[in-house]
């Protein structure tokens, strides 16, 4: 293999790893808040993809309008899963509140084949088809978008964790709930608005990610599979540890196709998973302490 191709399979890695990044970002926002792992997380992105598609292409809305629509939409939708499938619940066991985020992955695949079909859609490239050439690889403007997407809302969920008082509320309501509750903090409200920023998370992923893969309603399981990996291998709970190991992932995954087999490209995810959980359950950046 020469330099070339394996820059160029690098690069390709290190775009897929920012998707992978974003989706662990928004299981870490919820996770962080509330001890949920919400398995609906990649739906929240394949829907911000498709109803950016619906409303670009079927209603006509600008391309900026439209997007920021599937925000707004994905946002609301996220607290309405709280609302209906979580709080509900709230008194229930941890597991039971994981199977419940699993059961609305389910409905919402389900739902948006009913209401869009079962074809793959796509959406232009924003800022137009740019190619950069560097070293021999190449990297196209919406690359550099996915990335930069994904740093910026890194940047933005550290100073909201450390330097406002919302962010260490939601933090407190996760690891001292009674405490959190003493010093009047409301539970229910900080995991709400967890759901909303984790929708907020996954529709940007899925509108940025839209013009580089086709997006369909059965993506969703998929991505949050593998940004779930993700969030494992960087270290589960840490948002640094999050990026760092969607990155790792993406890069190992596109690393297969050239060494090994396109063939074995989705398996790559779930054997890095087996290893990381027998000799470091804690992850790259992790806690020390694992539950």
């Amino acid at each position: 293999m020469d330099f070339s191709l394996f820059l160029q399979l690098v690069v390709s890695g290190i775009t897929m790893g920012s998707i992978y990044a974003l989706i662990a970002l928004g299981y870490m926002t919820i996770y962080n808040a509330s001890g949920i792992i919400n398995f609906a997380q990649g739906d929240f992105v394949m829907l911000g993809g498709i109803l950016t598609v619906f409303f670009l292409k079927s209603l006509g809305l600008p391309y900026l309008l439209a997007g920021i629509l599937a925000v707004l939409s994905v946002t609301l939708y996220g607290l309405l899963i709280y609302t209906l499938a979580i709080y509900p619940l709230r008194s229930a066991p941890i597991l039971i509140l994981i199977i419940a985020t699993l059961g609305v992955s389910i409905f919402t695949q389900n739902t948006t084949m009913l209401i869009w079909g079962r074809d793959p859609l796509s959406l232009p490239a924003i800022g137009g088809e740019v190619t950069l050439h560097m070293g021999g690889a190449a990297l196209t403007l919406q690359s550099f978008w996915v990335l930069g997407v994904t740093g910026l809302i890194l940047l933005l969920l550290y100073l909201m964790g450390n330097h406002t008082l919302m962010g260490k509320a939601m933090q407190a309501s996760s690891t001292d709930p009674l405490m959190a509750q003493l010093v009047g903090i409301s539970l229910p409200v900080m995991v709400l608005i967890s759901f909303g920023i984790s929708g907020v998370i996954g529709a940007i992923a899925g509108v940025f990610i839209t013009p580089i893969f086709f997006t369909s309603y059965s993506i969703g399981a998929p991505l949050g599979l593998k940004g779930f990996v993700a969030g494992v291998l960087g270290g589960w709970g840490n948002n640094t540890g999050a990026v760092v190991g969607g990155l790792t992932l993406g890069i190992l995954e596109s690393l297969s196709v050239g060494f090994i087999s396109a063939g074995y490209k989705n398996a790559i995810a779930f054997v890095i998973l087996i290893v990381i959980l027998y000799f470091r359950p804690r992850g790259i950046l992790g806690s020390p302490v694992v539950d």
